[in-house]
């Protein structure tokens, strides 16, 4: 034999063991130069055969609780054949140490050396694969000749040890250049302007190649709904569920096992952006094949940058819908200010909102009236307008000072009407009512509304604009139709023509006069006080047409007029005027504003110059009311009785003194007191001078009411029981009535 042989007997043992480190040790630095573990393992075995001059050399891995040859040199189908061999069933020596046919267990306890003897194998030796306390297996050397054996067990343990390094980084070369690859792969192949059916293809498909796996698929996680909803398509087939409902418990391995879990044969990787899983990727073996630490690091990668590429995606194609959006909410804002110029009511724009949102869309006044409305077709509710209105009523008091506030739906839960004020010159002019499924609006909903409500804006100014002009127009109109002396006949007709008026049609004028209540007068000055005044006047007026078109509403002279076409009586104008005044009060009454609306009729006009009769006639009614009829709120001038003759007693300064002379002592004493004389002298003389009921009707003692009428008949100096002083102080009183507000200037006048 060659002398090079390490088993030959002529050669001096001690060189022989020199040389054969030497060749462990350069054998050993050859291994690390290999890129894959295939090759590290066929050379170790070519080298062994021949440089041993052995039979066979095999090299058996440990997978999954057997041993299976991975690399093989020589020929011996009585071994080869016996693989793979359950670990349990040979010696655990194997992987722990080196055994040679002498040492090792006997053919009873260990399979692999009774496989060796049937298969005469005289001589054989193994070598541990281990690696940080991690077995990989075991190189066994065979002879089918008695060879003896050098004395070489610990530099065969040190070999043993190389040859795991050596495929420890064979592994890791494998895994980085699956890395590298799945970088280029991805950059090549996922793309933003992708759409996601394609990159999760891509990544499902790249991830079952990858790990050779059976099926591969992605999970993404639905927030409204708390689940994980399979995302198709999906690399090869199984069977698995659409959905996957999140629990109380938020942990994820609970409904994913094998979460980052390698060494079986399904293995979950959750899909992270910013600390937020947003899905997982899952992958299966219907075989008994594992998934490995490094099926584990390339799918981390994958993971990693299909997250991030997932994330900028949606962040990309969100962008691109949002400058849609934004190009179509400019389309669309030019679209309704065509609408605004060219019609002069808001039903286009409303039917265009709800258009645009697919939903109801609701615009009320600033009372919360429905003025406009346009609802969706699985959604067209009559009385749906009107129930908003009520709920908001309550929801606008409760937050006032707020430009917005929701209410649900009260036929729909899962929906809410969005509430925006809608403002223009410094004043409240309406509110626009959008309903949206939860109330859910992204900064896109909320630009379009924001425009819309500027639109709003714009068409409410404009109405106000026309309707500012129209009631300069009727002022300057009533101004000169509620005169003594009418000049100008023909522009008053001209007028008349403009609003469609008959002035020679019968006619009732009535003044309404509006008192705040205490709570509204307190902590405002005089500007707010008007304004709240206004504001119920306002209200009134637009309910009034809302009655009857036909009606004349107006302001003159620092009095609210209102003109009623003698055709809408009823055969009892008593009963027909009752009916309109509850109608105002309870109008006055929704603008929540504490107020108490009185109102005085006059008589009825025959022709043009009869308006200002009937005004003047409203007016002295107004102010009986005011005086004497408060409880009622309001009264005909017709059925004022001895009023109606007074009326026709023009104001003079005889009368001034009239009055004076018969109650200027008593006016005096009353004034500033909570003692009002007049009022208990009133009540006497309605009475007929009946004590009992006079002190009953005024609710006080009958000692008190006598200590009263001493007084007054001591100021007075008179005595009630003479018919005559009755008589002058009932007429005095009833002057004072109608023209009380008239003497007062007048004394002021006089002071100044």
């Amino acid at each position: 034999m060659d002398e090079g042989k390490w088993v030959m007997p002529y050669i001096d043992k001690d060189k022989l063991m020199k040389k054969l480190e030497n060749h462990l040790r350069s054998t050993a630095r050859q291994l690390i130069k290999f890129d894959t573990e295939d090759e590290v393992l066929q050379y170790l075995t070519a080298v062994f055969h021949s440089e041993l001059y052995c039979d066979f050399v095999g090299v058996i891995l440990n997978e999954t609780g057997n041993f299976v040859p991975k690399a093989w040199s020589g020929t011996l189908p009585g071994v080869t054949n016996s693989f793979p061999m359950e670990i349990h069933t040979c010696s655990p020596k194997l992987l722990r140490q080196s055994l040679t046919n002498d040492r090792a267990d006997s053919p009873e306890s260990c399979r692999l050396s009774k496989v060796l003897k049937a298969a005469n194998v005289k001589t054989w030796f193994t070598v541990p694969l281990y690696d940080n306390d991690y077995n990989l297996g075991f190189c066994i050397v065979g002879f089918l000749n008695y060879v003896p054996l050098l004395d070489m067990e610990m530099p065969f343990e040190e070999f043993g040890k190389d040859i795991a390094v050596a495929m420890a980084m064979a592994r890791e070369k494998k895994s980085q250049l699956k890395k590298i690859e799945g970088i280029e792969w991805i950059s090549q192949n996922l793309s933003l302007n992708a759409p996601i059916e394609k990159h999760i293809a891509e990544l499902t498909t790249r991830a079952g190649k990858g790990t050779n796996a059976d099926f591969a698929c992605i999970y993404l996680y639905n927030e409204k709904e708390t689940c994980f909803i399979f995302q198709p398509p999906a690399y090869g087939e199984s069977e698995f569920p659409l959905k996957i409902m999140i629990e109380d418990n938020y942990m994820l391995n609970k409904y994913f096992p094998f979460l980052e879990i390698p060494g079986g044969t399904q293995m979950t990787i959750p899909l992270i952006i910013d600390l937020k899983t947003i899905g997982v990727l899952h992958i299966e073996n219907r075989k008994d094949v594992i998934f490995t630490e490094n099926d584990l690091k390339m799918l981390e990668l994958l993971s990693n940058h299909f997250a991030a590429i997932l994330e900028n995606a949606r962040l990309f194609n969100n962008e691109k819908e949002s400058k849609n959006r934004l190009q179509f909410l400019l389309d669309f804002q030019q679209a309704l200010v065509k609408e605004t110029v060219e019609v002069d009511n808001f039903d286009g724009i409303t039917s265009m909102l709800s258009n645009l949102f697919h939903n109801p869309v609701i615009l009320y006044d600033r009372f919360m009236q429905p003025i406009s409305f346009s609802l969706s077709d699985k959604q067209s509710r009559v009385l749906l307008p009107e129930q908003i209105s009520t709920i908001a009523k309550n929801m606008k008091n409760k937050y006032r000072g707020l430009d917005y506030f929701s209410i649900e739906d009260p036929e729909d839960s899962s929906s809410s009407f969005s509430f925006l004020m809608i403002n223009g010159g410094g004043s409240l002019l309406g509110f626009l009512a959008v309903c949206r499924p939860n109330g859910v609006m992204d900064e896109i909903d909320r630009l379009t509304i924001e425009l819309s409500r500027n639109i709003c804006s714009i068409q409410f100014i404009k109405q106000k604009l026309v309707l500012d002009a129209k009631e300069q127009a009727k002022d300057s109109f009533i101004n000169k139709l509620l005169t003594e002396n009418i000049d100008d006949k023909e522009g008053i007709l001209q007028y008349a023509n403009l609003f469609q008026w008959d002035l020679f049609q019968s006619h009732q004028i009535a003044v309404l006069s509006i008192t705040l209540d205490d709570s509204e007068i307190k902590e405002s000055n005089l500007f707010e006080q008007q304004s709240k005044k206004n504001q119920v006047w306002d209200y009134i007026k637009s309910h009034l047409l809302e009655v009857d078109d036909s009606f004349i509403t107006a302001y003159h002279d620092e009095k609210n007029i209102l003109i009623v076409p003698l055709k809408n009586e009823s055969t009892v104008p008593k009963k027909y005027w009752q009916s309109l005044y509850t109608k105002i009060n309870k109008w006055a009454l929704e603008t929540a504003i504490k107020c108490k609306v009185l109102m005085g009729v006059g008589g009825r006009t025959n022709n043009i110059h009869d308006y200002f009769v009937s005004y003047q006639q409203a007016i002295q009614a107004l102010n009986i009311v005011t005086s004497r009829l408060r409880q009622s709120g309001f009264t005909l001038f017709d059925e004022l009785g001895s009023y109606a003759i007074l009326h026709h007693l023009n104001y003079s300064m005889a009368i001034d003194l009239f009055v004076k002379n018969q109650l200027g002592p008593l006016l005096s004493y009353s004034e500033g007191k909570n003692t009002d004389l007049c009022n208990t002298l009133h009540t006497f003389l309605q009475n007929n001078g009946n004590v009992k009921n006079t002190a009953e009707e005024l609710y006080i003692h009958r000692s008190s009411l006598l200590y009263r009428l001493e007084k007054i008949e001591s100021l007075l100096d008179i005595q009630l029981s003479d018919a005559e002083v009755r008589f002058n102080l009932m007429m005095a009183l009833k002057l004072y009535d109608m023209y009380g507000n008239e003497m007062m200037k007048n004394t002021l006048l006089n002071v100044k």
